[in-house]
């Protein structure tokens, strides 16, 4: 199981995976991406291993090509995230050059992740990225990711990649700090700070998986990522990208997805394996 038991132990972390999603760093979010920058790379200079999934390649082309809202057809979709993820990538390198933390691009469908030659070349990969101290950006492949094999929102894609890199913990941010009891805009829906590992979480009413305008996901899709890494015995906190500092400092906030209890063995890559093939089959 994993060393990591609450938010406090974030700090402290040997691993984490971070995920951030479209609407969090682009648009009018946009200067959130340096907040998220300095946040990671104080980890990273404390000595914990930090990857990142992130979401926005869509989102940061559609203005490049003059295209307003996500297409409906997947070519267009393709060619926004073939223009927006080398912008992306700019961005990302050029604001974490500030802190002198060289970062790396990885690209990867759920193919990669099914196929299990890929799948452990692609860990071998992330493992020695980080053994010589480089922030691996993992986002989907989308430029080349068809609707029949997309993982269908990053928010699973970080889960699995957590799960991959046998990860301490995972950090979900996205524009609402916390799992709520009903959709947080009703009136009277409260936080839930912890959920149990064992918790159905039957007694909350969450929205349907939505499409905004730069990106997919909501609640149920976190709801479900979280269940993959912790059934792996990897605790998730869900926040937003917001309170980022706050979150990977160690303080109390945000929902904490207790990690499933698990006998060291089952930790091991044959385990984390099975439970990634598990996953990707039933997706």
């Amino acid at each position: 199981m994993s060393s990591v038991i609450s938010q406090a132990g974030i700090p402290g972390a040997g691993r984490i995976v971070v995920k951030v999603g479209s609407s969090s760093i682009t648009g009018e979010n946009e200067h959130q991406l340096g907040h998220l920058v300095s946040a990671l790379a104080q980890l990273h200079e404390g000595g914990v291993e930090v990857v990142l999934v992130s979401s926005g390649a869509i989102a940061t082309g559609l203005p490049l090509l003059n295209l307003n809202g996500r297409p409906a057809d997947l070519a267009t979709s393709q060619a926004a995230a073939a223009v927006g993820q080398a912008r992306l990538m700019y961005r990302y390198e050029s604001v974490f050059d500030a802190f002198s933390v060289t970062t790396a691009q990885v690209l990867l469908t759920a193919s990669d992740i099914d196929d299990r030659r890929h799948r452990r070349q692609a860990q071998q990969t992330i493992d020695r990225l980080l053994d010589l101290r480089v922030l691996p950006i993992i986002n989907e492949n989308d430029t080349v990711a068809t609707h029949e094999i997309r993982f269908g929102d990053n928010d699973r894609l970080a889960a699995l990649t957590a799960v991959l890199v046998r990860a301490d913990a995972l950090v979900l941010l996205s524009d609402v700090d916390a799992l709520y009891d009903r959709p947080p805009q009703r009136e009277g829906s409260k936080p839930l700070h912890f959920v149990a590992h064992d918790d159905d979480l039957e007694h909350i009413e969450v929205s349907p998986v939505t499409v905004n305008g730069v990106g997919t996901g909501g609640a149920v899709t976190k709801i479900a990522s979280a269940r993959v890494a912790t059934e792996a015995g990897i605790p998730v906190l869900l926040t937003s990208t917001e309170h980022v500092s706050n979150a990977l400092s160690g303080q109390s906030i945000g929902t904490w997805f207790e990690a499933r209890p698990v006998l060291g063995h089952e930790l091991t890559d044959t385990g984390a394996l099975q439970t990634i093939e598990s996953v990707t089959h039933e997706h």
